[in-house]
């Protein structure tokens, strides 16, 4: 990194300018050979916190190729302000690659290797980028919108429940004769559609809707893009497993919820009920984290209530009080399948949310032992 000259700061008769010469001048002072100019940006900030001759100043910081395949025209540097976000360092390090499309641009801690997933966030606030004066990037390759990749994922079972729910005089006749024996209770057939299985084509049906108007209209990322191929990988749980095989089952004249009691049961009013509860408390955290930056703010901050004192991601508890909910009406051992694998992948997101909170915020978090349900996950 370079320094900036030292007549860009604006020395005047006053208490800033007196702990700025006590800083330059210390013997330990940030001028020293082994302090980076950014190091020297971070501190003067919080010494001179109503200057603004800092915000000026322009960053050079080292940049290196993550793989050995990289950018074959990476620069070894970038300039950027002392205020640049890390959207802002991806934009300088494409223009300066010659890469049209700065989301296929990757950054990357120096010292983890970890992808600094925040474009948002500021680069002073990356201690090893703050440390070390430098970026790892990578080429991510072709690129697709986050918002557009859960708007795939979601489609699926809106697909497929129509769909089977259409075929259902066609389809299940044709392969009744090839199955009926091997049910593990009898060869039972209900040809006319149950209120089990009314019920919960709407409760799947809402469900989805409304996770497509939340990725819509209320969902903020972190990151712009992520890279084409993933949309495949994403999209195969909820395409194959509450998509097709969830409708496949669920809509069949001989599934469990075909075969269910006529009139609602105990069961399935606690199911509905499990289900409006899961659905709207989980919105409400969607909406709450939604909101919990203010318009201009970067800076993370610990999310309270609404569920954050039980457990690290409580809208994965909803979501899973929800399905609970679906699954108590339906009888669906498919739907069993698909949020117990569901809750897996949960569970190792919601430590990864946990271990990020204890690293960034220390003390001033407190741990929770439960990262989705309270005393079990």
């Amino acid at each position: 990194m370079q320094l900036e000259p030292l007549k860009q700061i604006s020395h005047t008769q006053s208490k800033e300018t007196h702990h700025l010469s006590l800083l330059l001048l210390s013997p330990t002072g940030l001028l020293s050979p082994k302090s980076s100019y950014l190091r020297l940006l971070v501190q003067l900030e919080k010494i001179c916190p109503n200057s603004h001759w800092y915000k000026m100043a322009g960053l050079t910081l080292k940049v290196t190729n993550r793989s050995r395949k990289g950018l074959k025209s990476l620069p070894s540097s970038i300039e950027v302000p002392n205020d640049a976000t890390v959207e802002d360092a991806k934009i300088a390090v494409a223009r300066a690659a010659n890469v049209s499309d700065h989301n296929r641009i990757g950054i990357f801690d120096p010292v983890s290797k970890k992808t600094i997933k925040d474009r948002n966030s500021l680069l002073r606030d990356q201690p090893e980028v703050v440390k070390r004066g430098e970026l790892l990037v990578k080429d991510l390759g072709p690129q697709i919108s986050w918002r557009l990749v859960y708007v795939i994922e979601y489609l699926g079972p809106l697909i497929f429940h129509p769909l089977f729910l259409g075929l259902r005089n066609h389809l299940y006749p044709a392969v009744w004769p090839l199955i009926k024996n091997h049910l593990p209770y009898g060869p039972q057939y209900n040809s006319e559609l149950s209120f089990t299985q009314r019920l919960a084509f709407g409760m799947i049906i809402a469900h989805f809707i409304k996770r497509e108007l939340e990725t819509l209209f209320l969902h903020k990322f972190s990151s712009n893009t992520m890279p084409f191929a993933y949309v495949f990988r994403n999209s195969f749980f909820y395409w194959a497993f509450a998509g097709l095989l969830g409708g496949l089952e669920l809509y069949a004249p001989f599934s469990p919820a075909a075969l269910a009691p006529e009139e609602p049961t105990t069961l399935t009013y606690v199911g509905l009920a499990l289900y409006l509860l899961g659905e709207i408390a989980n919105f409400d955290v969607h909406w709450y984290l939604a909101h919990l930056r203010k318009p201009g703010e970067t800076a993370r901050k610990i999310p309270r209530g609404h569920g954050f004192g039980l457990v690290t991601c409580p809208n994965y508890m909803f979501e899973i009080i929800a399905w609970v909910g679906i699954i108590l009406v339906t009888r669906s051992p498919s739907l069993l399948l698909f949020i117990v694998i569901g809750t897996y992948y949960m569970y190792t997101w919601a430590w990864g949310k946990e271990k990020n909170y204890r690293a960034q915020f220390g003390d001033k978090y407190k741990k929770k032992r439960s990262v989705i349900l309270p005393g079990l996950l």
